[in-house]
């Protein structure tokens, strides 16, 4: 496989999210050094609307509106090096970055979600307790709640349920104590029990071989940093024990960026005003840095 040229999109939008702090996520990476390690060219920031913190009546989400309005705009960013035939690396954020990622593929064709996060995300409105976007993101990218966010310039569902892995998620309590609707029975899942089961390396291949099929253009690599071990990545707004080690983490994500149908790597939810001491912002970086240039 030829070297990729690497395209980092910055992306920092909170609008998922009642709380801020993560849209501080590109600064903190660039500034560690993350552009000139993977050789990547600096392709912009996308400035966030304003948040409002009441949500939206019509959807119970936070930001709907803005949401839908700003989703486009990412999609054209990410559009713009697609034709340039670079991987780009969207640095967000919160995890609704998803929305407008997936609309620049669904615009181009079929394709994949690795979907690598602590949550599996699929919260409905009415279930989620803050009305927040950032637990319902899995959920609307596969057409599953209002239609505002989930039929994007009428191109929904921008990721079929069957073409999507959840992998890593580990938040089971939460979706029983709050009520959120089931994961589809035909999204493959590898949550962490499967993985602690089967182990990480088979389990990473299985979700490989599911999206390197023929009948998809490609996937992207969405990566929630909270899927990691809040023993080590505590810079995450909503905790919980447990998680990936840094060298589980490191076999996925090399295992997903060896496939030549790979075409894209988002990361979002770290939150720099959390890392008291830098460690996990410098070990993120580390990380990212082995595997994009592997």
């Amino acid at each position: 496989m030829p070297a990729r040229r690497h395209a980092i999109l910055e992306a920092p939008s909170t609008l998922g999210l009642a709380t801020d702090g993560v849209e501080q996520l590109p600064d903190r990476l660039l500034q560690l050094g993350l552009a000139e390690r993977v050789g990547a060219r600096r392709a912009g920031r996308l400035a966030a609307p304003i948040k409002d913190p009441v949500p939206d009546p019509a959807t119970g989400t936070l930001n709907a509106q803005a949401m839908a309005a700003w989703s486009p705009r990412l999609a054209d960013a990410l559009e713009a090096i697609f034709d340039r035939g670079e991987f780009p690396i969207i640095l967000g954020g919160d995890c609704t970055i998803v929305l407008g990622s997936m609309l620049a593929l669904r615009r181009r064709g079929r394709h994949g979600l690795l979907f690598i996060d602590g949550n599996a995300d699929f919260f409905q409105p009415e279930a989620e307790p803050n009305g927040e976007g950032a637990s319902m993101d899995l959920a609307f990218v596969t057409g599953h709640g209002p239609a505002l966010l989930t039929d994007l310039e009428g191109r929904g569902p921008l990721v079929r349920s069957e073409d999507v892995v959840a992998f890593g998620y580990r938040d089971h309590d939460d979706q029983a104590e709050y009520g959120s609707q089931p994961l589809p029975a035909d999204l493959m899942v590898q949550d962490l029990p499967a993985i602690r089961r089967t182990g990480v390396e088979r389990a990473a291949r299985a979700a490989i071989a599911h999206l390197d099929r023929g009948d998809l253009d490609g996937f992207l690599i969405h990566l929630d940093v909270d899927v990691l071990d809040d023993a080590i990545m505590p810079a995450v707004d909503f905790r919980i024990p447990g998680g990936l080690s840094w060298t589980e983490l490191e076999t996925v994500l090399r295992i997903a960026l060896a496939s030549e149908a790979a075409v894209g790597l988002e990361v979002a939810i770290y939150n720099p005003r959390l890392d008291t001491d830098g460690k996990a912002g410098r070990e993120l970086v580390d990380l990212l840095a082995r595997t994009l240039t592997a």
